[in-house]
């Protein structure tokens, strides 16, 4: 199956062929992809420029390019519209302390939102596909690092992770561990999107340093669950583990899989 995104109201949308990853949502299936893009949205339910990109985060998560890229999205909802008629439920600190340290690398304009980062070296407006087509193409020239999740076991406080990291980087790198929920929809009574019903994909609820890593090899660590996440309920979530150079530096390699 393959999808193909066209232009529609004006908006650009990526061009490039997609096909569903076969072994979404866990990258350890037979399909190895050769090499995976980390998209992170910086998004807000108070935004109204935001539910279009929140829409081609959903069309591109977890699908692959026809150069073998998989691409993970984490939809990472920020705070600075709470205050400007609704309170986004999916909004912390962390998304926004984020936000900011990339801006102060890649950004002239400071934090803006919707804003999508790839892989922690490309930044560009949601509506500008080109940009993201672009970025994705020149990743696969990029060095990349094999991470693969090879166990996980839930527990009533977090997540015990084993994983394995192949191709040594030229540099130290972190191991950042999400937690997401699969999903999420929200009736919005104010603000910019007062009276939309939205649905997101891949929010998260927690973004944490795990490890620092030298060398590769196997490595187990525990990922604390964030409030009111619950890997037991009928509500579906995933583990996203991704290695990304120091001060939020590239982000060389990363994996997923459902909780």
């Amino acid at each position: 199956m393959q999808i193909r995104f066209v232009y529609a109201v004006s908006i650009a949308l990526l061009a490039a062929p997609l096909k569903p990853h076969a072994a979404a949502p866990d990258s350890s299936g037979s399909t190895a992809p050769s090499s995976v893009a980390i998209v992170e949205l910086f998004t807000s339910e108070g935004c109204s420029s935001c539910p279009p990109a929140d829409s081609l985060l959903r069309q591109i998560n977890l699908k692959q390019t026809d150069a073998g890229q998989l691409i993970i999205g984490i939809s990472e909802h920020v705070t600075y519209w709470n205050d400007l008629g609704w309170k986004d439920p999916y909004s912390s600190p962390t998304f926004t302390e984020r936000q900011s340290a990339y801006a102060s690398r890649l950004s002239s304009e400071g934090s803006y939102t919707p804003q999508m980062v790839l892989n922690g070296r490309d930044q560009f407006v949601r509506s500008d596909g080109s940009a993201l087509e672009r970025a994705l193409r020149d990743d696969t020239r990029r060095e990349h690092v094999a991470l693969h999740i090879v166990s996980s076991t839930n527990s009533s406080d977090g997540v015990d992770v084993r994983f394995s990291v192949a191709g040594k980087p030229s540099k130290p790198f972190e191991i950042i561990a999400v937690l997401a929920d699969d999903t999420d929809r929200s009736n919005v009574l104010r603000g910019e999107n007062g009276g939309r019903q939205l649905q997101h994909v891949s929010v998260a609820r927690s973004l944490t340093r795990v490890a620092t890593l030298r060398d590769d090899g196997e490595q187990s660590v525990h990922v604390s669950l964030p409030g009111g996440f619950a890997t037991n309920g009928s509500a579906g979530h995933h583990l996203i583990l991704f290695a990304q150079e120091p001060h939020q530096g590239a982000i060389l390699g990363a994996a997923t899989m459902p909780l």
